[in-house]
């Protein structure tokens, strides 16, 4: 089922699939620009969940720094996706660490809890 979704994300050029070096029958996907500029719908419909599903603190955190950090915060990701996955310079600032962050410190308030 994995392998059925990765061939049609990649030839409706969602993601890019080169040949792993390493081993013959692995591949290695990266985003496409594509694919980057779906953030701000993403961030949009996580906002939505947010408020309309209720999940835990843990599992919404990132999206709620998302939603209130708006277009300039969108703008930082997508250029770090860039990076990661296209070859762009690196942003002057990590949004995975920011988010990551986060995560990290809900689950470290749960635990406490």
């Amino acid at each position: 089922m994995l392998a059925d979704r990765l061939k049609r994300l990649t030839a409706t050029g969602l993601l890019d699939r080169q040949n792993d070096p390493n081993h013959r029958q692995k591949g290695i996907y990266s985003l496409t620009e594509s694919s980057i500029q779906l953030v701000p719908l993403l961030a949009h419909m996580a906002a939505w969940g947010r408020r309309h599903t209720h999940p835990s603190r843990e599992l919404s955190v990132r999206a709620e720094i998302l939603e209130k950090g708006g277009p300039a915060l969108w703008d930082a990701f997508m250029a770090e996706l860039r990076h990661l996955h296209l070859g762009a310079a690196p942003p002057a600032r990590s949004v995975f660490d920011e988010l990551q962050a986060a995560y990290l410190k809900a689950i470290q308030l749960r635990k406490k809890a």
